[in-house]
């Protein structure tokens, strides 16, 4: 079994695929211990000897932060603040977002200024290797003062309380705890605290869907490049010139796609009677250009917060300072995760515009794509479904950090609503998918009706595998379970296969 090593090194998106196989085990540096138990030596040292309050750990949360606790009692507040914040509803999480939601906050811990004991991110990092899962649920954060609703039930199975998965099997955290011969963790100060502030559950979800958005990019690209095959279009909207001049990059590489995809094709070079095409084809380089500068942007924002400490108070033994401020504080990412939404809906609308082309019954292509419409209804529906999903991505497209609600009594009164914008971006993100397989479909469909020797080697390539999944349709079938097969074909195809990059 492979073993990632956790230490002060930056991670990228090589280290989030790494570490959602589940062979993958973590183990902290000596570097990363020494690191978590200077800073916790540091606070009980001014929890001992320091004479003002500090929040949270000698205080109440949230509007009750000018309750001072007796020293007798921080273990209690502690387990208290775990529990009475496990208030989490709606659908549990997937298994894969709880894995990187339990990586994520190990990974901001070791950093070592958040003051929890070594044994309880060893308990953690335990969690992730024997792959025990907390049941956690999509409901209940508001994206401020972190994830808590979330991560209060990630957290509830350190104390041997909540639900985990394990094996397959759904049951009690205590339970399984006494099989593992695991004792349930007795919370120090501020050890609750470090583990329900932060924003791992929000990054999660982001940084899972950037794992899987990069390849959609380019089936994006590659559907695009298909349909336009199919439908007879023009060439010259994809010439390096135009978009040389437009500076953009995400032009520039979707052109540069095309191009490389269509290389060599016959069908490409015939003539056409007409001087332009329909948007939905033209524009493929400035749509999917822009989404992909959106995806650059978006990836940007959580490669810093795969790397950030995000919970509060933030402790700086080296400095001599005990800072209560708002690193757990959503925004970032609750505007990301609504602009990643868009990006995304904006590549599944233009593709399903591209559809309804191909099925129009236009350049010399039958209506719906059989040769006996009438009889039979064909490619009539799945474009129906896509404009279904394409409408319902539009209304989830609506911005969840523009809202806001006051909470606590006052004292957070401005939240990012984070959570519901990473939530809903994971729908999009799979809407995308199920209108890419629709076009794939549509547009293999379509290219049937030409000479497919003359396609472009790649898409050539790409039709006769997908072939090997859904045949030529003749006559009227099942369509949904053809759907189900090209949707599939996408999640688990790397396009890389198909599309040749230049050189840097």
């Amino acid at each position: 079994m492979e073993t990632h090593h956790i230490d002060s090194q930056p991670i990228g998106f090589d280290v989030i695929r790494k570490v959602l196989d589940p062979d993958v085990r973590l183990q902290l540096s000596d570097e990363a211990r020494q690191r978590v138990a200077r800073c916790r030596e540091y606070l009980d040292d001014r929890i001992e000897h320091g004479g003002e309050p500090i929040y949270g750990v000698t205080t109440g949360f949230g509007s009750l932060c000018n309750h001072s606790i007796s020293r007798t009692d921080l273990s209690t507040l502690q387990r208290n603040l775990v529990m009475s914040h496990a208030c989490g509803t709606g659908d549990e999480v997937p298994e894969e977002i709880v894995r990187l939601m339990l990586f994520l906050k190990i990974q901001s811990l070791a950093y070592g200024h958040s003051g929890v004991r070594m044994e309880t991110l060893d308990r953690l990092v335990d969690f992730f290797n024997h792959g025990v899962y907390p049941v956690i649920y999509s409901q209940g954060s508001l994206g401020a003062s972190g994830d808590l609703a979330p991560l209060a039930h990630l957290s509830l199975p350190l104390l041997g309380l909540g639900e985990v998965w394990y094996k397959g099997e759904r049951t009690d955290a205590g339970e399984l705890m006494a099989r593992l011969g695991w004792v349930p963790l007795k919370l120090a100060a501020k050890e609750g605290l470090a583990l329900l502030n932060g924003t791992q559950f929000m990054a999660a979800y982001g940084i899972w869907a950037l794992t899987r958005v990069f390849d959609l990019s380019l089936w994006s690209d590659l559907t695009g490049a298909m349909s336009l095959e199919a439908y007879m279009g023009r060439s010259d909207p994809f010439f390096e010139q135009v978009h040389r001049v437009r500076h953009h990059p995400g032009q520039l590489e979707t052109a540069e796609n095309i191009r490389n995809i269509l290389e060599e094709s016959v069908l490409m070079k015939e003539k056409r009677n007409y001087v332009q095409d329909p948007y939905s084809f033209r524009c493929i380089p400035q749509v999917h250009g822009a989404s992909k500068d959106a995806i650059s942007y978006v990836a940007g924002v959580f490669l810093n917060e795969m790397n950030a400490v995000t919970d509060n108070p933030t402790l700086f033994p080296d400095d001599d300072l005990i800072i209560s401020a708002g690193n757990f504080h959503g925004q970032p990412l609750a505007m990301s995760l609504d602009f990643l939404s868009i990006a995304l809906a904006e590549l599944a609308n233009i593709s399903e515009r591209r559809v309804y082309r191909l099925i129009s019954g236009t350049r010399g292509l039958p209506s719906f794509l059989v040769a006996n419409p009438g009889l039979n209804s064909g490619f009539m529906i799945p474009q129906y479904a896509a404009a279904s999903i394409v409408s319902q991505n539009k209304q989830l497209c609506t911005p969840a950090s523009v809202d806001s609600i006051e909470s606590s009594q006052g004292q957070e009164d401005h939240v990012s609503m984070g959570a519901n914008a990473a939530v809903k971006c994971i729908t999009v993100l799979q809407n995308l998918e199920r209108v890419l397989g629709i076009e794939l479909l549509t547009a293999c469909q379509a290219l049937g009706f030409r000479d497919t020797e003359k396609a472009a080697p790649a898409l050539k390539k790409l039709y006769n595998d997908f072939r090997k999944e859904v045949p030529f349709i003749r006559n009227d079938t099942l369509m949904y379970r053809e759907m189900h097969k090209a949707q599939a074909f996408i999640q688990e195809t790397r396009p890389e296969v198909y599309i040749k990059k230049s050189p840097a």
